[in-house]
Parts: C-alpha cells; sequence; structure tokens
C-alpha cells in the first residue's frame, strides 16, 4: 500500500509541476565534466536554463558537483568515458529527450546546427552548420545544411525562414541548386543582403546585422562563426552569447544531441540546453526528415548527382584565341572550376578570362560573344 501511495504522490507532484509550467517537461541531459571552466560553470548554466525555461528539466551526467543538489543527477565516476556511457544509456531508456554535449562522435551526414546573437540589431540567425559533416563534398553538403538549417528554424516555430549563402567557395553552385529545387516545387524563402545589389548570396555585413533567419554555410567556415559571435566580447577564452553550436541533425538521424565548446559559460550553456528542449518540442528529427523528403520530391537527388566534380580540362592541348576587349561578365561558374570553365570557351573559339568579382568568380568575355558563351557554359555543366 505504502508503494501504491508513493507511486501516486509522484503522479500528482507531476501533474501540479506540469501544470505550473505551462506544460510537459522536456528533459534534457547535460555533460557535467569536460569544461575549461570548470563543472561548477556547467551546473549554473543548467540552473540558470531551469529559471528562464520552466518547461525543462536538466538532468546532469557526472560526478556530481557540491552545491548543486537542487539539479536532478545521473552520478558517474569522475572519467569521460563513464559519462558518455549514461547518456547513451540515459537517451535510450527515455530518461532524457536529448542531450547538451562537450564532444560526440557524430557519424558522417550528421552535423550541428548553431545559433548565434547578431551583433546589429540583436538578432538571433542559426548558422547551418557548426560542426560534423553533411557530405563529403562542399557543395553536397552546404544543400543538406540548407535543409537542416530549415528544419531547426521550423522546430524553433518560425514557418517561412528566410535563406542566404554565404559567400564562400561554392556559394554560387548551391544558390542555383537550392534555386532549381525551388522551381520545381521545393518551398525556400531566400532572403536578401543588406547591401545595395540584395541578392541572397550574403558578405560580411549581412551576417552581422542578421539579414536572414538561415545562414548556409561550410561547417569549418560556421564553426569560426560560432566562436566569434559568441566570444568577441570577451576576447575568446569565454563564450558569452548565443545558444552554442547547435543540435544534431542529419537524413535518418533520430536523436537530438546539442554541441557546446570547452570555453562555453554559463549563458551559453543555459541557452544550449533551452534550444535543445525546444527543438525537441518542435520535432526536429521529423522536421528534417520533412524536408529531405520535400527536397527529393523536386529532384534532389538529380541535383547532387550533376554537382559532382568534373575532370579538369587537359590545359596542354587548349590554346586562347586572340585576346579581345572582355566587357561581359558571366556570374554563377564555381571557384573551383572557373578556370576550367574558361577553356572550354577557349576550345569554342571564344577569348574569356577569370577574375573576380565581388559577389565571386567571374568569367569575363566580349559582349558579343556573350549570350552564346553562357550557352557553352550551361551546356558544359558549368552554369
Amino acid at each position: 500500500m505504502s508503494e501504491i501511495r508513493k507511486l501516486i504522490g509522484e503522479a500528482l507532484a507531476d501533474i501540479v509541476r506540469d501544470a505550473r509550467s505551462g506544460g510537459p517537461r522536456v528533459s534534457v541531459g547535460l555533460m557535467a565534466m569536460g569544461s575549461e571552466l570548470g563543472a561548477e560553470e556547467l551546473a549554473k548554466g543548467a540552473e540558470m536554463a531551469q529559471e528562464n525555461f520552466r518547461m525543462l528539466e536538466v538532468v546532469m551526467i557526472g560526478p556530481k558537483v557540491p552545491g548543486f543538489g537542487k539539479l536532478s543527477w545521473i552520478e558517474t565516476p569522475d572519467c569521460e568515458e563513464d559519462v558518455a556511457k549514461a547518456m547513451e544509456a540515459a537517451i535510450a531508456d527515455g530518461r532524457i529527450s536529448g542531450a547538451v554535449a562537450l564532444h560526440y562522435p557524430f557519424p558522417l551526414g550528421v552535423t550541428t546546427i548553431g545559433r548565434v546573437v547578431t551583433p546589429g540589431k540583436g538578432k538571433p540567425m542559426i548558422i547551418a552548420s557548426s560542426t560534423g559533416t553533411s557530405a563529403v563534398y562542399r557543395v553536397e553538403a552546404m544543400i543538406r545544411n540548407t535543409l537542416y538549417g530549415i528544419a531547426a528554424a521550423k522546430s524553433l516555430g518560425i514557418e517561412n525562414p528566410t535563406v542566404g549563402i554565404l559567400n564562400v567557395e561554392g556559394a554560387q553552385l548551391v544558390f542555383k541548386a537550392l534555386n532549381s529545387l525551388r522551381e520545381k516545387g521545393y518551398p525556400i524563402a531566400f532572403g536578401a543582403s543588406v547591401r545595395k545589389d540584395g541578392g541572397a548570396v550574403l558578405r560580411g555585413n549581412d551576417i552581422l546585422a542578421g539579414a536572414v533567419d538561415v545562414c548556409v554555410t561550410d561547417t569549418l567556415t560556421g564553426n569560426v562563426l560560432m566562436k566569434l559571435f559568441s566570444s568577441f566580447t570577451t576576447g575568446g577564452s569565454y563564450e558569452s552569447l548565443g545558444w552554442g553550436y547547435g543540435p544534431s541533425a542529419g537524413e535518418g538521424w533520430k536523436k537530438v544531441i546539442s554541441i557546446i565548446s570547452r570555453a562555453s559559460g554559463a549563458p551559453v550553456i543555459a541557452g544550449a540546453l533551452e534550444y535543445t528542449a525546444r527543438v525537441i518540442s518542435g520535432g526536429l528529427p521529423d522536421k528534417v526528415a520533412d524536408e529531405v523528403a520535400s527536397a527529393k520530391k523536386a529532384g534532389l537527388d538529380a541535383v547532387l548527382e550533376g554537382l559532382a566534380p568534373k575532370a579538369p580540362c587537359a590545359e596542354s592541348v587548349i590554346q586562347p584565341p586572340p585576346a579581345e576587349p572582355t566587357d561581359e561578365e558571366i556570374h554563377g561558374v564555381d571557384v573551383l572550376a572557373v578556370e576550367d570553365g574558361v577553356k572550354v570557351l577557349w576550345k569554342e573559339g571564344i577569348y574569356a578570362e577569370s577574375s573576380m568579382g565581388c559577389t565571386g568568380p567571374v568569367i569575363k568575355v566580349p559582349a558579343k560573344h556573350l549570350e552564346k558563351a553562357e550557352e557553352i557554359l550551361k551546356g558544359s555543366g558549368y552554369l
């Protein structure tokens, strides 16, 4: 009888707790060791998160930190391997719905979607992506990062997130691929640069201003951006701003595991826990599956197959035709393929030069050959 009373009491306590917090609580695990700032900083972040977000229960995983007995704990020995095993077990048995970790061995195809505070207007912006590897080839990875970034935004309640592509290598190819998917029915909303000429390809000004909801980039660049945005006021030793490196996303991936760094301070730890709880509540894995299915319906697989790197032209057998004034520019050729594109035009008797414009590489041609040159480049797969 006493056991039944105990179970009834616990159930009633859960009902009262859920009513006070506005709904069912989301349990998120937090690795309690590994920070360069000490275990106390992690525990402080956990307390801060629960105070800021009433629907969150943080479950600390690791050696118990004195003075933080009010937090829920899964105690382990003082060993990172034991902490990792306990975290996996807690996810598997449903004790927690997701976790925030300082490191995690994501498989190829899984990446994390970061979120930062942009300093221009204090606007949140998603960085897709920040750790992990969504694909080996940069352009494919950035296209997949777009889908996962949109899914993360939608799981946060942003119904129609605006998307921009950071002007790194491959940006023009990514834009054209995404635009092709849009033309075939994939619903993507491109944002616009704050610069006078606009466009969905973003420069530094745009990410400082938070011009879009989702900034697409390669993971290494995204990782650098996360560190800059989170610690530019502290000199880099303490990450004080933002929501961390974000939750994991990938085709067929079901877990929600977010990443923080060893330099993440309590405010970022709290933000990461809240971000994780919100995307869990918003059904992030299901949102990812929806975006991938929608993109595949619009021809994603064919687009990715067509973007496979091309074999370079044999430079020794192609000589340029006589030089002419080049007063027109052709945009949209990837920086890694621009020299080969020039040689393709030479082979057809059109004089061309490669150059770098303000939004990326261009091929310069005489105005009288512009239309034909564009047709040749499109037919050869460069545009």
